[in-house]
């Protein structure tokens, strides 16, 4: 079975139809720049030409950096343009998509549910806790297996900032961060999550993941068990799909 993925991002919109079997892409993504400022109409504009790439004409999957309530009403957008606040985006998206069946879903907690069913908290019981680190950091809190939804702990306070200003993996590009230097405020970033939650695992997410062996190696401390995502930076994609396929 296929369903269609759409991960919105700060910087990317990225999408493939997904094979809801394997837990994998069943063709090579499609990515378009997120617009400047990212405005509702103009990424809706960007997920178009992504669903238009493939010619799809079934449900579409998406996911939203920020708070989604009742599959549909934005409530944040931290890394988005502020006009989204309120913003029905499942009414947005579908017009868009020419009336295509669509849902919406936080972008954390997609790319959570696709490592939980899929990847690397598959079988794992107790608290596991998935963590992007992008242009922000997201994040999906599952007991048991049971997500605890739009938790977005990217915005607990570190250093008297919201933890995605100090450990983010852009403010890593930002300020040319070595591994190193970046991998001790993720240490203590996991350290303020770990007093909070006591997980038994941590999974960590986005772009970075691909590069794990790079930072990981460098945290200490941490109780919990720490492993890169499986799925890596196509979690987003195939957790919306997953969402659309119910």
């Amino acid at each position: 079975m296929q369903i269609f993925g759409v991960d919105i991002g700060g910087s990317g919109i990225k999408g493939a139809p997904v094979d809801l079997d394997r837990g994998d892409l069943a063709q090579e993504r499609c990515k378009v720049l997120t617009p400047h400022p990212a405005t509702p109409d103009g990424v809706a504009d960007g997920v178009k030409e992504v669903v238009e790439h493939f010619g799809w004409t079934g449900p579409v999957g998406l996911t939203f950096p920020g708070v989604v309530t009742g599959g549909a009403t934005v409530r944040t957008a931290a890394n988005v343009d502020k006009s989204w606040v309120d913003t029905d985006a499942r009414a947005l998206f579908g017009e868009r998509l020419g009336g295509l069946d669509v849902t919406v879903v936080n972008d954390a907690d997609a790319a959570g549910v696709a490592e939980m069913h899929f990847g690397a908290g598959r079988g794992r019981k107790g608290t596991v806790i998935l963590l992007t680190f992008g242009t922000g950091i997201g994040s999906a809190v599952f007991t048991d297996g049971i997500l605890i939804p739009n938790t977005e702990l990217g915005h607990l306070e570190l250093d008297g900032h919201d933890a995605e200003k100090r450990a983010s993996s852009k403010v890593k590009d930002d300020h040319d961060m070595s591994w190193e230097h970046w991998a001790h405020r993720v240490q203590k970033y996991l350290a303020h999550v770990e007093m909070l939650f006591s997980p038994e695992l941590f999974v960590i997410g986005g772009g970075v993941s691909r590069k794990s062996h790079k930072f990981l190696p460098h945290i200490k401390g941490i109780q919990a068990e720490i492993v890169p995502a499986q799925l890596q930076n196509n979690a987003g994609i195939v957790g919306a799909a997953m969402h659309a396929a119910g």
